[in-house]
Formats: C-alpha cells, sequence, structure tokens
C-alpha cells in the first residue's frame, strides 16, 4: 500500500542553516564510523528514506531478503522517514550514506541552500503525481482546468504553479485550493480535480471508474519520483561501495519484476503493518513507473541531464531557489549508473 499522496515537502530557510550546524557537529565522528565501515569486507549502508517503509523500496526488501546485497558485499539498513524527519539532513550529516526522495525538486532546493547532496539514480522514471477528475467534468489536458476549482496539497501548489506556468496559463484563471489526503472535494463536486499519487490504490478505490487521469509528467513538469541521492563525499570516497548497493538495488527490482506476488510476499512479511490484498492491488503500478520504454532503452534506475535542466528551469523560472540556481552537475551524477550499465540494461 502506498502511503504517499502528496510530494516531499520542501525544506524551509531554518533547516537549512541548520544543516550546517549538524554537519559540523558530526563530521568527525561519522567519517571515523563510515570509513572504516566502508573500509570492511561488508560495506555497511544505511539508506535513509524520506517516508515511512512501503512499496517504494520493494526491490530493496527483496534484495536484502533474498541475500543479494550479501553477495554484492553490503549489509543494507533502512531508516524509515516520516513526519517531522529530515532525511535529506541526515544524509549531509553522514548519519546515512545514501536516501531516498519522493520527489527530485527537494534535492534542487537543498543543492540551491548549499547542501552537497547529489543524485545518482532514479526509482521511477516517471512522477506518478496525478490530477484526477470524473469523467462527468473531466480534466484531461492543463486547458482544461481554465474557470475551474483544482484542490492539491499545500506543499504541492508549486507543482501546480509549474504546471500552469509551461502551459501558458495565468493563475488567475483557476481557483487553486488546499486539501488533504483524501479525495472528498472532488466526490462532492467542491473541486473538479484532486491530487494524489497513482501508486495509492487503496486512497483511490473511492472514484471508481468514473475516473480521469491527467499525470503531471503529462503536462509537461516532468519530475522524477524514488530518488537515490548521496553525498559528494560519498561519491568521492566510497564510489565502489554505492556501485555494488545499486547492484543489489537492480536485481531486487529485476527480481520483483518477474516475480510480483513473490516480491509483495517479502515486503509484507518485513513489514507487518502493511496489508498484502493492497499491495497486490499496488504492485503492477509501482513496477509499470520503475519499467517503461526509458529503462528498456537505458536500463533500471536511469537519469538523463536533459530532464534534470529542465527542472532546474521551470523552479528557476518560478524563483524557487533560495542560494544560487544549480547545474545539472551540482544535483546529479551518472558515475554510479555508469558503472552498472549491464545489469541495469538487462532488467530495464
Amino acid at each position: 500500500m502506498e502511503h504517499r499522496s502528496k510530494p516531499a515537502r520542501p525544506h524551509t530557510r531554518r533547516q537549512f542553516l541548520g544543516y550546517g550546524a549538524a554537519l559540523g557537529s558530526a563530521t568527525t565522528l561519522t567519517s571515523l564510523i563510515t570509513v572504516e565501515a566502508l573500509a570492511a569486507d561488508a560495506a555497511k549502508i544505511n539508506m535513509q528514506l524520506g517516508w515511512l517503509a512501503s512499496n517504494g523500496i520493494l526491490g530493496e526488501v527483496v534484495a536484502k531478503r533474498m541475500g543479494f546485497y550479501e553477495e554484492e558485499g553490503i549489509e543494507l539498513e533502512v531508516t524509515p522517514g516520516g513526519p517531522g524527519v529530515d532525511g535529506v539532513a541526515s544524509v549531509a550529516a553522514g548519519r546515512a550514506e545514501v536516501g531516498q526522495l519522493s520527489s527530485s525538486p527537494s534535492l534542487m532546493l537543498a543543492r540551491s541552500a548549499g547542501i552537497p547532496v547529489k543524485a545518482f539514480a532514479a526509482g521511477y522514471q516517471k512522477h506518478p503525481f496525478t490530477y484526477f477528475s470524473l469523467s462527468g467534468n473531466p480534466i484531461q489536458s492543463a486547458a482544461d482546468m481554465v474557470g475551474k476549482t483544482i484542490a492539491t496539497q499545500p506543499t504541492a501548489v508549486i507543482l501546480l504553479r509549474a504546471l500552469l506556468a509551461k502551459n501558458g496559463i495565468a493563475e488567475d484563471q483557476v481557483e487553486i485550493v488546499k486539501m488533504g489526503s483524501d479525495m472528498n472535494q472532488l466526490m462532492t463536486g467542491q473541486a473538479a480535480a484532486v491530487t494524489g499519487w497513482q501508486t495509492n490504490t487503496n486512497a483511490l478505490k473511492i472514484l471508481g471508474d468514473d475516473r480521469v487521469d491527467l499525470m503531471l509528467w503529462d503536462t509537461g513538469i516532468q519530475l522524477y519520483a524514488n530518488v537515490y541521492y548521496t553525498t559528494d563525499d560519498m561519491l568521492e570516497d566510497h564510489g565502489d561501495a554505492l556501485t555494488r548497493f545499486l547492484t543489489g538495488s537492480a536485481r531486487g527490482w529485476g527480481y520483483a519484476r518477474e516475480n510480483p506476488e513473490a516480491a509483495v510476499d517479502h515486503l509484507v512479511a518485513e513489514y507487518q503493518n502493511l496489508d498484502r490484498a493492497s499491495e497486490l492491488d499496488a504492485v503492477g503500478p509501482v513496477l509499470g513507473f520503475s519499467f517503461d520504454g526509458t529503462t528498456a532503452a537505458n536500463g533500471w534506475a536511469a537519469m538523463n541531464r536533459e530532464n534534470w535542466q529542465a527542472q532546474i528551469d521551470i523552479y528557476s523560472q518560478l524563483e524557487q531557489f533560495q542560494g544560487e540556481t544549480p547545474t545539472v552537475d551540482d544535483v546529479m551524477t551518472t558515475e554510479i549508473l555508469d558503472a552498472t550499465t549491464a545489469l541495469r540494461m538487462q532488467i530495464g
């Protein structure tokens, strides 16, 4: 069951300023611990999530439980996120070697604020964030939003603004209202569309067969989801450990693609709060966002510079960066992807 219905919360200026103190107090200790661990035969990798553990780490759970990481010389620990947990701060301060963000803009914003984190892979090729409407009053394109009320989560207002800007629609042509995690405003006619993730199958059941989907991706705002990231220092000093980690993850996701029901069994065994029937409903969409034409051409977890540049451009246009506008090289690297090309292509 996918628990995320909104993009990652934007970081505040106070949080970013706090990173410096966190880094300063933690650097000596965490450097010693990390180097010692990664120098051993088995590299200890703590993966910090930006949300509660769910099917977004299906492949990682499979790889851990089936011994794929162990075979690659990786000892993986997963640290769940959730409300009040700042995963970027944990990774930046060295409490975790890698992290995963639900939405790529969070990484760009962190980099703009001077936080030395960088993406090295993308779990979902297309962001599942979607505008849901009903067939009686469908929203099938950005133009259909003109004159309508669109409900979205507070943290996703910037995505709607980006959508409108990308499609040449003035913001005053659309009424933007806030919503929570349910679909009530759509069902009661208070809004023509509401937002959420297509992988959140439980929440979407209420919409039934009348549901009409407009993916954010299809409006021209093409974000990555489930972004794997780490620090500049980790990339420079321990690239081999990251390569072995991504190799294990790739093997896990490849197994999940070929054996979805067995993968769900591993997931619900690892996280017993998850419901098996719900996860079986969700596994199709989850794998659909993990494997598509892009992965067929470029391998699982691929990402490209052009996509990142387009994201940077739209966020810069909307004046979202607190510091300098980051460059593509600031926010992403293909170093680990390049080192795992052969395997990723096999399962892509």
